[in-house]
């Protein structure tokens, strides 16, 4: 993944000095609005986690400005602003996953936790995207970068039952808590403030003003931070971008 984005990144770069020679270069100006649809999850999923019951993506709306520099009829590089929310909700059934609850009087439990997992995952980001743009025919563009997002807000919660959890170790102190007994858990502290990754997208100018976009971007960070030990495994965001823009 980061040889990838490196690569991506020289490119940016390369094309962007490129401009710089060019004695008229041509910018565009495009504002766009969106959602995005997708979920943070570990790549592959873990022995840990049994089954997936539910998924459900959020409303996560999205914003975005950005600037076209043009050097010729094909190839341009692109730099914006996006104001975006990544947001899900799953339920998966799970076996010696480790977490660490909020039991009955507030008290924290941590070990190793077998039953249904509930998950909330609901960020804000400000984020920068730098990409290189490549134009086939005046109705489909194409691009690809990297982004760097900074987190303004972020949640990452849910709760546990039906299941019991072993205290601190597989072997521990069994807990039960039936489906009517729940264990919450918020890990919200714990999120990365500084994201990045990749993305790629495909627009088709459906006018000279108007254009729809499709977007995969893919975290190249964990979402936790490196000091977060309690679950043992590396989540990553993946979403897909679904927008409407209009070029001035």
């Amino acid at each position: 993944m980061k040889k990838i984005a490196a690569t991506i990144l020289m490119l940016t770069i390369a094309i962007l000095s490129l401009s710089a020679q060019e004695s008229t270069p041509k910018w565009e100006f495009d504002a766009k609005i969106g959602v995005n649809i997708g979920g943070t999850s570990p790549i592959p999923l873990p022995e840990e986690i049994r089954k997936i019951e539910s998924y459900s993506p959020q409303f996560a709306p999205t914003i975005e400005a950005t600037a076209t520099r043009r050097i010729n009829g094909r190839w341009g590089v692109s730099c914006g602003l996006r104001a975006e929310k990544k947001a899900m909700s799953t339920q998966a059934q799970v076996k010696n996953y480790r977490t660490e609850i909020i039991g009955e009087g507030g008290n924290k439990l941590r070990g190793n936790w077998t039953g249904k997992v509930h998950t909330e995952c609901d960020n804000l980001y400000l984020t920068i995207p730098l990409q290189a743009v490549y134009r086939l025919n005046k109705h489909f563009d194409f691009s690809g970068g990297v982004f760097f997002s900074y987190l303004l807000d972020g949640s990452f919660d849910g709760y546990v039952n039906d299941g019991y959890l072993r205290k601190d170790n597989p072997t521990g102190d069994k807990i039960v808590f039936d489906k009517a007994n729940k264990g919450t858990y918020d890990f919200s502290n714990e999120i990365n403030n500084f994201s990045w990754g990749v993305q790629a997208a495909a627009h088709w100018n459906t006018s000279d003003r108007v254009k729809l976009s499709a977007q995969l971007t893919w975290g190249a960070n964990e979402l936790f931070k490196s000091s977060f030990k309690t679950i043992s495994f590396a989540m990553y965001p993946i979403y897909l971008n679904i927008a409407a823009g209009y070029r001035f």
